[in-house]
């Protein structure tokens, strides 16, 4: 039983936990984002990673298994930004093409980008052999933001504007008739070059059209205004 009249000293704080220090992480990930940058990820090594980072072996495992997890750890970190600014646009008011339209370009832009693409390519190369990579890279990114845009018409369906029998196979035709012939050229190396804002407008535009030229059943929903 302790004594009441002995004060307890305050517990200090020690250092975090293993594996829970946020600086150390950051640290590790900063030298992994150079590495993968310098030397491509089938090039790279946790050892290339441990001397960039400036940390030993054994600090890097504490924190991740293997150089695969690192990848996702900063594939997972972009994602989360990117994904909060293009969800935005599904949330503005407004007619139903403006909104698809906004949300169209925003996506396509980022999934046209460079670092974007660089992700893509590397996940195609590491999946034959690692399919859970893949599968773990496509249910986080594209699935989750299919999921999204399927919310959205379900709401507009339901508010009368749009007649979809599949919105899930809608939410997939969308996307991909914002990057007809951007995406997959991106990827290819075929176009070595970010579209311009005037390429993604044209061809968002045109997918917006053609859309609801199909499910489309009001006029605030045909009437882009873009």
């Amino acid at each position: 039983m302790s004594n009441p009249a002995v004060p307890v000293a305050p517990r200090r704080r020690g250092k975090a936990a293993a594996g829970q220090d946020p600086a150390k992480r950051a640290q590790i990930l900063d030298g992994a984002r150079t590495v993968f940058a310098q030397l491509g990820f089938d090039a790279a090594s946790m050892n290339d990673i441990t001397r960039e980072a400036g940390v030993s072996k054994s600090t890097i495992y504490v924190y991740f298994s293997s150089k695969e997890e690192l990848f996702e750890a900063l594939i997972s970190e972009a994602r989360e930004r990117i994904f909060a600014e293009i969800l935005a646009e599904l949330d503005r008011p407004g007619p139903i093409a403006e909104v698809l339209h906004a949300y169209g370009q925003h996506l396509a832009q980022v999934l046209c980008s460079e670092p974007v693409i660089a992700a893509h390519r590397t996940v195609i190369g590491v999946t034959e052999r690692k399919p859970d990579l893949g599968r773990r890279f496509y249910d986080a990114g594209g699935r989750r933001g299919m999921e999204a845009l399927r919310g959205y018409l379900r709401t507009q369906i339901a508010a009368g504007e749009l007649e979809i029998p599949d919105p899930e196979l809608a939410a997939y035709q969308f996307v991909e008739l914002c990057l007809a012939g951007l995406f997959r050229r991106r990827v290819m190396a075929h176009l070595d070059r970010e579209p311009t804002e005037a390429e993604l407008s044209r061809t968002v535009g045109s997918a917006v059209t053609m859309f609801l030229a199909c499910y489309g059943t009001g006029s605030g929903a045909r009437s882009s205004g873009v």
